[in-house]
C-alpha cells in the first residue's frame, strides 16, 4: 500500500475523499476532500495531506488568499501535512540510509520532490536544520 493509500485509509471514517477531474489540484470543504485524479500518486499525497491539514487546522472560508488570515491558515495546513507525511525522523532516517539527493530521497520516501523540498525548507526554518542536508 502506498503512503497515499495509507493516508486515505486513515481518514476514511472522518472524511469523504474523492478523486475527480478538477481545474485545481485539490479542495477541502465541510468534511469533503476533492483531489485531481490526473496527478501522480506522489503529488496526490502532497495535496491530500494539505487538504486534510485544512480539516485538522482551518476554520471558515479561506479561499480569498489576499486575506492575511487565510494565508496563515493555508501555511498552517501545509505545515500539518509536512509533519504528518514527512516528520523529521523520517527524513533523518532517509539521510542515514544514504539518500542524500532530493530525487533519490523523494523516491525512497514515496513523496513528490517539491513536497520534500518544501518540507526541508520548513524544517530548516522551524527547527534550525542545516541548509545542506540534501541536494
Amino acid at each position: 500500500m502506498t503512503l497515499y493509500e495509507e493516508l486515505l485509509a486513515e481518514y476514511d471514517d472522518q472524511l469523504l475523499i474523492e478523486e475527480r477531474d478538477l481545474v485545481n489540484d485539490g479542495l477541502y470543504c465541510d468534511g469533503v476532500v476533492w483531489i485531481n485524479r490526473n496527478l501522480t500518486t506522489a503529488k496526490k499525497l502532497a495535496i491530500v495531506a494539505e487538504e486534510i491539514g485544512h480539516h485538522e487546522t482551518s476554520s471558515g472560508d479561506i479561499l480569498d488568499q489576499e486575506n492575511l488570515f487565510s494565508q496563515r491558515q493555508e501555511i498552517q495546513a501545509r505545515r500539518w501535512g509536512y509533519r504528518k507525511v514527512l516528520p523529521p525522523e523520517k527524513i533523518q532516517s532517509a539521510i542515514k540510509e544514504g539518500y542524500l539527493t532530493i530525487p533519490d530521497a523523494a523516491e525512497y520516501l514515496d513523496v513528490d520532490e517539491q513536497f520534500l523540498r518544501d518540507a526541508l525548507e520548513y524544517y530548516i526554518q522551524s527547527e534550525g536544520w542545516p541548509q545542506n542536508r540534501m541536494r
